[in-house]
């Protein structure tokens, strides 16, 4: 008599332990939502992970979301996740395989750059435009030469018309009536959109990013978040609160503030975390 196996305990053989790993893997969360649930079950906030790895809040948002595109590169990106597992008490080494696995591979080795550096957004600086100041140039030289021949024609015109007439009559110049100047328009100051948008009553914040971008928070005397993002380089937002606004500034070097219409005129270091506070009257830091 043949021993075999029955079709039944062939089927039984395909609901393998491997079939059910691959199913728990599966149901894995991503890198950023892995880290999310971390930080959430640790009771820690965005600003308390930025503040303890120094990764800047805009960042580690991004991450949360599975965007590694704000990293600069896999080779960032791999030691921000790293940075950020170990925040969280996650263990680095599979998060990274997990980020592997989704982006093809480890990365090449790249030259030694500092990982963590704050990142500043510098204005583009042009040189002077040569072209145009050639052109300028050459316009004037081209004037100054018709004007001279112009004059110099008029002038030898009006010496042969006296020397062949009888008499010559002299001309008395013509009196002109000297034209008053007109003043000068009053330069407008650029704070005076926020001074006219600022009611006594209630406390008004401007923030503009002229020379750069920076991530930013407002919150109203409740605690409700009035906004969160990022302020891109031109940009200007306005909060406005019975009482007060509590701001957060990720980059507070590119901000510029005007509080209850008035210029804010603290020197914010580049990369500088401030956070503040403003009430109604003058503006006052709490």
């Amino acid at each position: 008599m043949s021993i075999g196996n029955s079709p039944d305990d062939n089927s039984s053989d395909d609901n393998s332990p491997q079939d059910e790993r691959s199913s728990v893997e599966d149901e894995r969360p991503s890198v950023g939502r892995a880290l999310q649930q971390a930080r959430i079950a640790a009771g820690l906030t965005v600003d308390d992970v930025s503040n303890a790895t120094r990764v800047r809040m805009a960042i580690v948002h991004a991450i949360e979301q599975d965007d590694f595109g704000p990293c600069g590169g896999d080779v960032y990106a791999r030691g921000h996740i790293r940075t950020l597992a170990r925040a969280v008490e996650l263990d680095p080494a599979s998060l990274l395989k997990a980020y592997d696995a989704e982006h093809g591979g480890r990365p090449e080795p790249t030259p030694a750059a500092p990982m963590f550096e704050a990142e500043r957004i510098r204005p583009e600086r042009r040189g002077p435009n040569w072209t145009a100041a050639m052109v300028a140039a050459i316009v004037a030289v081209i004037g100054f030469v018709g004007f001279t021949l112009f004059s110099g024609g008029d002038g030898d015109g009006r010496k042969t018309q006296v020397a062949e007439g009888s008499t010559a009559t002299a001309s008395k110049p013509a009196k002109t009536k000297p034209t008053p100047a007109k003043p000068d328009a009053p330069k407008t100051d650029p704070s005076d959109s926020a001074i006219a948008a600022a009611p006594q009553d209630k406390v008004t914040v401007q923030v503009s990013a002229p020379d750069g971008r920076s991530w930013i928070s407002a919150k109203d005397h409740n605690g409700r978040l009035l906004f969160d993002g990022l302020l891109e380089q031109g940009a200007s937002k306005t909060f406005q609160d019975n009482e007060k606004v509590d701001l957060v500034l990720g980059d507070a070097g590119a901000i510029q503030l005007y509080v209850n219409g008035k210029k804010i005129d603290d020197e914010f270091q580049s990369g500088q975390v401030e956070r503040l506070t403003y009430t109604k009257g003058d503006p006052e830091v709490g």
